[in-house]
């Protein structure tokens, strides 16, 4: 079974954990911030049939030349504190080695931290990915969050590991128009700062959104842990494409592109090296997710 927390907007929320129901009170939320990097903008104004080939290929934006594939934002929710995500780390992997033909599967691992306390504090997990999780389940209807949890294209949600539904949710995504985003000029220098250069295309009203808002992820590549408790205790678990910060560095109105330079800190004691930086468009609240791109980090 995965893994069931159940939110609520009120003062109490009750927990499912292992069987056993326990009731915890809360006061209002707070908005929460990752003070891992600080964001300088400077505005220059199934899967069966699919998969035909499991061999890694480099990141792309969403125009790729004559290589053009469609870009499809995939997040998974998961902790190493859950038993039942590692199977759903691995099938992100599987999908971040783009096996689907015609997409660019564009993929983050957004690590919880609501199963911390279980014997087993997730070293990559953070309240704002719990928080942006349970944004998700108000707007998808659900009664509860859950790990794993996977999310294609802000649009559709279903168990992190299921492959028929993820077939499903990924041939609606490639039926839809993508905005298109670009990424160019990623590289860090020696001041441990990362720099990108940013661009989209025009939001016209055939997307039928008067607005979007803009985010820019930074994520290792690759992350290993040896895990020695909670429920995963004695296993060596891998990740890919894990989120370290999702910040929001602008947005669009109808009619409106965007082109700018993002500067982004990394905190003290950050290694530039082995991170991808990705960019994507998503209606206000956390809605459908308009475009997408991805790209390595250069050193310099």
């Amino acid at each position: 079974m995965h893994r069931l927390i159940e939110w609520a907007t009120g003062r109490s929320a009750t927990f499912l954990m292992a069987g056993h129901l326990l009731r915890r009170t809360r006061g209002p939320r707070k908005p929460m911030k990752i003070p891992l990097v600080s964001v300088i903008v400077v505005l220059s104004i199934s899967i069966g049939a699919w998969i035909l080939a499991l061999a890694p290929q480099p990141l792309h934006g969403s125009d790729a030349g004559s290589d053009v594939r469609t870009p499809v934002l995939v997040e998974l929710f998961t902790s190493e504190g859950c038993s039942s995500c590692p199977p759903a780390d691995r099938f992100l992997q599987t999908l971040d080695r783009q096996p689907v033909q015609g997409a660019e599967m564009i993929v983050l691992s957004e690590h919880v931290d609501y199963w911390n306390h279980i014997g087993w504090k997730d070293p990559y997990s953070a309240r704002f990915y719990s928080q942006r999780q349970s944004t998700y389940a108000q707007r998808f209807g659900l009664d509860s969050v859950y790990t794993p949890q996977m999310v294609v294209d802000g649009t559709s949600e279903f168990v992190g590991s299921n492959s028929g539904l993820a077939d499903k949710a990924f041939r609606k995504a490639l039926g839809v128009p993508k905005l298109s985003v670009r990424l160019s000029s990623i590289s860090a220098d020696a001041s441990n700062t990362l720099h990108a250069h940013l661009e989209t295309g025009a939001l016209d009203a055939s997307f039928g959104s008067r607005e979007a808002d803009v985010y820019v992820a930074v994520a290792l590549n690759r992350a290993e842990s040896q895990v020695s408790g909670g429920e995963n205790a004695g296993h060596r678990l891998a990740h890919v494409s894990v989120v370290k910060s999702l910040t929001k560095v602008g947005a669009l109105k109808q009619g409106q592109v965007l082109a700018q330079d993002v500067q982004l800190r990394l905190g003290p004691g950050s290694d530039s090296t082995g991170l991808r930086v990705i960019a994507f468009v998503q209606e206000p609240r956390q809605g459908r997710v308009l475009g997408a791109a991805s790209m390595l980090v250069n050193t310099r």
